[in-house]
């Protein structure tokens, strides 16, 4: 039982850290890790799988084993492991900043600035700012936010329920690396294979929590259920799919569509066709549903940790 309350207790410490504080804007821990995690690209790189495979095992290892070897040091005492547990879910969910971003693009485009809309983007995704228009960049902010309530929100407690500090760690270390190395670049393209690939396992379970939340909390549970149903498997990715085909029915309008990455134009499937198109309200409405599914993770993540701490509490009793 003690396990399930450390994490009920850090866990709901560290997500009011964030809707508090947001992320630090020097000296992340996150921020270090990639840090660290491009030195060893520097050395590693070569263009093959085997070499990424390496890279990701030693990036996302190596943050798993360490935060492992800190959660046993801290386990004699209960105070230590949940200001332990506190501080890794602060650092590791980024959910406040995420609104933050997404409201400020919201504030620009209501003001009528493009421009500063544009360059304000590039936090949130990595579209080309310059080739949307005002409705663009509003759908963009959507999907944004859809995806990354599943990436860096629910994610992270779903992995921390599971394993705890490691688990937290562990799985933020690996979305960044997907996030680094991940994407379909020359560079990029063998060596990030193993990181994508980790990264989607990962992150299935949170994507599919985050789908059935957005369902619960979404205010149009018939469409939203319908949307996942329909549309989540057509996406190129097997977790956004699901989380904003998810949002895309709780909020009515339609995703997907034409975009570009990089200079590469991509023609994705359309998410929910039977929506309306997305406007400049939406991003705040999206803002508002990832809140509710993220303080919704946090209930099911402590339930769940406390129902499998007390099972293994009956079983070792039983031996």
């Amino acid at each position: 039982m003690r396990a399930g309350r450390t994490f009920a207790y850090g866990a709901t410490a560290g997500l009011i850290g964030d809707l508090l504080l947001g992320d630090p804007r020097r000296g992340h821990p996150v921020a270090a890790f990639g840090r660290a995690a491009g030195a060893v690209e520097h050395l590693l790189w070569h263009d093959h799988r085997g070499w990424g495979a390496l890279h990701t095992a030693l990036c996302a290892g190596g943050a798993a084993g360490a935060a492992a070897l800190v959660a046993r040091a801290a386990a004699p005492s209960r105070t230590a492991s949940v200001a332990l547990t506190a501080a890794a879910t602060w650092a590791v969910v980024g959910g406040t900043s995420l609104g933050r971003e997404a409201a400020a693009v919201g504030a620009a485009l209501t003001a009528g600035d493009l421009a500063a809309a544009r360059r304000r983007l590039p936090h949130l995704c990595g579209r080309d700012p310059e080739a949307l228009d005002a409705d663009g960049i509003a759908r963009a902010v959507v999907e944004s936010v859809a995806e990354n309530t599943s990436d860096a929100v629910v994610g992270a407690l779903v992995w921390g329920a599971i394993g705890g500090v490691p688990g937290l760690v562990g799985f933020r270390a690996v979305n960044t690396l997907d996030a680094m190395v991940g994407h379909r670049s020359p560079r990029h393209r063998r060596f990030g294979w193993a990181s994508a690939r980790l990264d989607d396992v990962a992150g299935w379970p949170g994507a599919r929590l985050t789908g059935a939340l957005a369902v619960v909390a979404g205010g149009a549970p018939a469409a939203a259920a319908r949307a996942w149903r329909a549309d989540a498997r057509r996406h190129p990715s097997p977790n956004a799919g699901v989380a904003e085909s998810a949002f895309a029915g709780a909020l009515g309008v339609r995703l997907g569509g034409t975009l570009s990455y990089g200079g590469r134009v991509e023609h994705r499937p359309v998410l929910n066709g039977d929506g309306r198109a997305v406007t400049v309200a939406d991003i705040e409405r999206a803002v508002r549903l990832s809140r509710r599914v993220g303080w919704l993770t946090l209930a099911v993540c402590v339930a769940g940790r406390g129902a499998l701490a007390a099972r293994r509490t009956v079983t070792g009793k039983g031996r």
